[in-house]
């Protein structure tokens, strides 16, 4: 399994020592490297790396390098590279687990902790390809959860569930990914919350407001620039004070420069500097189940 890889890190000394390290794997072949989030990204869509090694925490605020870029590449690929997270932080794994990344490094990368990484990739692809290999009625689960997610459990029919192992059966309903919830967190106090009923993020100064679809508002102690890191798509931002979810948008103007949310009267402006999301969003529904009139 040999991987093709970029390493996207502001602090120059730490691409060489990461390099370096893995230099000494025959597996990996460097293809370039890259200081900031816009070059990081465009050399990702020219090279199609197998593996990024990631900082998310620069030194230099201005090369904007983030979890942002990983929910920036879901727009252009459809397969997202292997990432590692190499950063000095402990505190912002909890965040990077969201983005699903292969790995998360604490800076300086020992070359131990790089091995360990480089097994996890190769046993997760060795059991991929033997489990495709082997089981002729991988098909037949995936066409069981598509009819578990469409239909009730007690409907699906008898032939379904003879043909398909129970062991089968409830590995791939365990291995569904959980609808997502947020909590925020104040003194003691856990509000749950699910992602889906969220309709926009509104910054309020150090605060950003959380607006639900049943017209409830609750306050979380984050800047919307924390948002906007740990968030992916639907959750789209748009405008220095807002991050919207697409899926509550029920019109776009944009001559007018807002967007309409669903079922109210509520009206978001969006930005030029966002211009390129919104523009995107259009796209995302025209490549949809779409007609256009």
């Amino acid at each position: 399994m040999n991987l093709s890889y970029i390493i996207i890190d502001d602090d120059q000394e730490s691409v060489l020592k990461t390099k370096a390290i893995a230099d000494g794997f025959s597996e990996l072949d460097f293809v370039a490297s890259a200081n900031s989030y816009a070059d990081g990204l465009n050399l990702i869509l020219e090279h199609s790396p197998k593996l990024i090694f990631l900082e998310i925490d620069p030194v230099d605020k201005k090369s904007n390098l983030s979890l942002g870029l990983i929910n920036e590449l879901y727009r252009y690929l459809t397969v997202i590279p292997k990432i590692i997270i190499t950063t000095a932080k402990k505190d912002l794994a909890f965040e990077a687990i969201h983005y699903e990344v292969a790995d998360y490094l604490l800076k300086p990368v020992q070359r131990i902790d790089l091995i360990k990484s480089i097994l996890k990739l190769k046993k997760s692809a060795g059991e991929d390809e033997v489990f495709i290999a082997k089981n002729p009625v991988l098909d037949k689960i995936s066409d069981f959860i598509e009819e578990r997610e469409t239909t009730d459990l007690d409907k699906i029919s008898e032939t379904s569930k003879k043909q398909i192992p129970p062991s089968f059966i409830q590995k791939g309903i365990s291995n569904m990914e959980p609808p997502l919830v947020l909590c925020i967190k104040s003194y003691g106090d856990y509000r749950y919350i699910d992602a889906k009923d969220i309709c926009y993020f509104q910054a309020d100064n150090n605060s950003t407001d959380i607006h639900l679809n049943n017209g409830e508002m609750v306050t979380a102690f984050k800047t919307l620039k924390h948002f906007e890191g740990i968030l992916s798509h639907p959750f789209i931002r748009i405008h220095n004070s807002y991050i919207l979810n697409r899926d509550y948008i029920s019109r776009i103007h944009t001559g007018n420069a807002v967007c309409y949310i669903k079922n109210t009267a509520t009206k978001i402006p969006f930005s030029k500097s966002y211009k390129e999301n919104v523009d995107g969003i259009i796209s995302d529904f025209a490549n949809g189940n779409y007609l256009e009139i």
